[in-house]
């Protein structure tokens, strides 16, 4: 049984600006596709939608707009808005009950390590491969009383039954160091400084400052991608 179940239109208009149109009307442009099927380009309700995707993995029953079936799909791409974070647009693929799909699967980190110690979590997401109609909202790892020096690899994360782990086991999860002393933090402080002062002397940007840029850049390529796609 699917979590979500939203209604969709069919779409005639694209460009970016039959996008922006959909988007003031409360509408996510997207586009339906998989199995042999060809492409189906949509109009979803805006809430609805919202709703649907804060569930990681969520499986969804579209509504065909020509009537004729309904269609099982799982959002395969969502693009945001940057600022406001609003779905832009979506891609949907097409699943059926039985098959096997691979999916990421946020790590969900419960408990305290030891005192003293800093967690990293070096991955966020494990990649699955599971039945497209079960598929897991997430996989938990414990990091209770774990020491410096212990690390958590995808091969210790207990993964639900009938699942398989795509990622390579030895991918790293989450990683317990030390703390800092005082004179650790003070002496990396003071080393960043120094980088500054020395990239406004020479003129060129910060590391911080060049990574911003190239995110930023980064960003812009995707989102005019997207604009395309729509």
């Amino acid at each position: 049984m699917a979590d979500f179940k939203l209604i969709a239109e069919r779409r005639e208009d694209f460009g970016k600006g039959a996008a922006r149109r959909l988007r003031r009307a409360d509408k996510v442009p997207a586009v339906l596709y998989g199995h042999g099927e060809d492409p189906i380009h949509l109009a979803l309700d805006g809430h609805a939608t919202m709703m649907a995707m804060k569930m990681p993995n969520a499986l969804l029953e579209i509504e065909s707009p020509d009537g004729s079936k309904n269609r099982l799909a799982i959002a395969r791409d969502i693009q945001r808005h940057p600022v406001t974070w609003n779905i832009e647009h979506l891609d949907l693929i097409i699943v059926k009950r039985g098959e096997k799909i691979e999916v990421e699967v946020p790590v969900v980190v419960e408990g305290e390590a030891a005192p003293g110690t800093v967690v990293s979590i070096d991955n966020q997401v494990i990649r699955l491969l599971a039945e497209a109609t079960s598929l897991p909202e997430s996989v938990e790892v414990s990091i209770e009383g774990r020491e410096v020096g212990e690390h958590v690899y995808a091969s210790d994360v207990t993964i639900p039954k009938g699942t398989e782990l795509v990622d390579d086991p030895e991918l790293l999860i989450v990683n317990i160091s030390a703390e800092l002393s005082e004179e650790q933090l003070e002496a990396e402080l003071e080393s960043d400084a120094v980088d500054e002062e020395v990239a406004a002397a020479t003129g060129a940007p910060a590391e911080s400052d060049a990574e911003a840029q190239g995110d930023a850049e980064a960003q812009g390529d995707a989102e005019a991608e997207g604009d395309d796609e729509e």
